[in-house]
């Protein structure tokens, strides 16, 4: 029996394609992971309601982490715990975006705002995460500087080309604590697979983390071991060689 209980995944660029598939080999594997009594859970940036036809497809009835934490849901039903930027701070961060001239985005509790769609009231809604894309490197270096003067942020990617900002402190790692407490598991026994900056703290802190072929170098370097790519089903890869053995 494997000493592994809880394997968290990722879902962008980690347990989905670049066609943001899951392929028949990595279903299959997952099925076996669960037959075998693992718990098997997406710890993801997206939000629920951009996760659900995968936990659905999965049929999936774990807990969930999404947006990198500043959500964490029993089951895909039942929300846990919520953690909210200040509102002051968004205020800023949307200032940022047009002082730079940079595409942002922002999930509330009710929706996905973007650039694009920018008719909020900051006021009236609570907010879970808030992000940049920019292809201009010395751009994206600005905003990341103003963005740690500004402090009380966790700043993470998910891209090369992108900032993520949640609350300080809230990460997939807080959330994945958050779900050992509920099943009464230690983080020894998670297994934390991921590509990019958001997941390198669980990596980080799990019994084993995992960085896919396809992830950033940092995450590769802090990784415990390197698998293939998500397009070569890494996932798979991982179930099979570290937990069904």
């Amino acid at each position: 029996m494997s000493k592994y209980k809880l394997l968290a995944l990722d879902m962008d660029g980690t347990v989905l394609d670049d066609d943001h598939n899951i392929s028949s080999e990595t279903v299959a594997a997952i099925q076996d992971a669960r037959a075998a009594g693992v718990t098997v859970m997406f710890s993801t940036g997206r939000a629920l309601q951009n996760a659900m036809s995968y936990i659905e497809q999965l049929q999936l009835d774990a807990p969930v982490v999404t947006v990198n934490g500043s959500e964490v849901w029993r089951n895909p039903h039942e929300l846990h715990v919520r953690h909210l930027l200040e509102r002051d701070a968004m205020k800023k961060m949307v200032q940022l975006s047009e002082t730079y001239d940079s595409w942002f985005w922002a999930y509330s509790t009710e929706r996905l705002y973007n650039r694009e769609n920018w008719n909020a009231d900051i006021d009236s809604e609570q907010w879970l995460k808030f992000g940049y894309f920019t292809e201009d490197e010395q751009k994206l270096q600005h905003i990341l500087t103003e963005l740690r003067a500004m402090g009380g942020l966790e700043l993470t990617n998910s891209s090369l080309q992108n900032i993520e900002i949640n609350p300080r402190g809230i990460s997939k790692a807080s959330g994945i604590r958050s779900v050992c407490e509920l099943l009464g598991l230690d983080m020894s026994q998670v297994v934390a697979v991921g590509d990019s900056l958001n997941d390198l703290a669980v990596i980080q802190q799990a019994g084993l983390g995992v960085a896919m072929g396809n992830a950033q170098d940092e995450v590769k370097e802090a990784a415990d071991v390197v698998v293939s790519t998500n397009n070569e089903h890494g996932v798979a890869q991982v179930i099979r060689q570290h937990i069904l053995t």
